[in-house]
């Protein structure tokens, strides 16, 4: 990412970025009666870019353990043990959840390096992967 602007006030803190597929992430602090707010927004400038945001679905199924699901999240995206726990207990409950958020092209090698991960050598029956599906945002 690079840093587009920077604004500093007295009472307000901005630092706009432009990341991947032009995303403009803007990170604000306002202080009001001596308290910081954070808030973040994150804009999309037109409906072309918008098309090409994909996200990375993992499906739920009883072949895998929470421990294999949270080492593969690690291992693949760089998630914490925490973040990884939580998306795993997400698809646990859920049966479904968004793990990772990109270009179709990105969210299609994340989806291969899920299927080519293996079986969960934990449970007897597990033969492969994890499902993963893509689908546009």
């Amino acid at each position: 990412m690079s840093r587009d602007s920077c604004l500093l006030t007295p009472s307000v803190k901005t630092v706009r970025l432009t990341a991947k597929n032009n995303f403009s992430i803007c990170y604000s602090f306002s202080s009001s009666r001596g308290k910081t707010v954070p808030s973040t927004d994150i804009n999309i400038s037109t409906s072309e870019q918008l098309d090409s945001v994909w996200q990375v679905i993992l499906e739920d199924d009883d072949f895998h353990t929470y421990q294999y699901v949270i080492e593969m999240l690690g291992k693949i995206f760089g998630y914490s043990q925490e973040k990884a726990f939580a998306l795993a207990r997400i698809v646990d409950t859920n049966g479904r959840v968004a793990v990772y958020t990109d270009s179709k092209a990105q969210c299609e090698e994340m989806q291969n390096h899920i299927h080519a991960y293996g079986a969960d050598p934990r449970i007897e029956s597990s033969k492969g992967s994890m499902t993963a599906i893509i689908e546009p945002l």
